[in-house]
């Protein structure tokens, strides 16, 4: 998912962007723009985007019957 060709386009994952706060970028393109944001000169860099976090499994709620066939 990381290297997708399809990716939406977000300043906070432009190649032409800084992020500067959590909700900011600076954009040699448009200035301080929202995060959200997005131009024609979207270029996608993967490195700036930070994947979810992977989900927590619940291991307090199994049983041993859980394991049993």
């Amino acid at each position: 998912m990381l290297f997708r060709k399809d990716m939406d386009p977000r300043c906070a994952y432009c190649r032409q962007g800084q992020q500067i706060n959590e909700r900011e970028v600076a954009c040699v393109k448009r200035g301080i723009v929202p995060l959200e944001n997005s131009c024609r000169a979207f270029r996608y860099d993967p490195l700036k985007r930070v994947p979810p976090r992977p989900a927590v499994l619940g291991t307090q709620r199994l049983k041993p019957e859980d394991f049993q066939i």
